[in-house]
């Protein structure tokens, strides 16, 4: 596991059609789904408070 990724691409693979999309929304389309999921499993494994991500 590398510091700056925390899902490996096949962990994603199988993650990303869980998400919500954003076609047919109105307003800013989604963007970094993968960025957010690995930023809160990394808060739920080093254990610290969500206002320091």
């Amino acid at each position: 596991m590398s510091r700056t990724s925390v899902l490996s691409d096949d962990q994603w693979s199988r993650i990303e059609p869980l998400l919500p999309s954003s076609d047919g929304r109105r307003g800013r389309p989604f963007r970094g789904n993968r960025k957010v999921v690995e930023g809160i499993i990394y808060r739920y494994r080093c254990g610290i408070a969500w206002r320091d991500l």
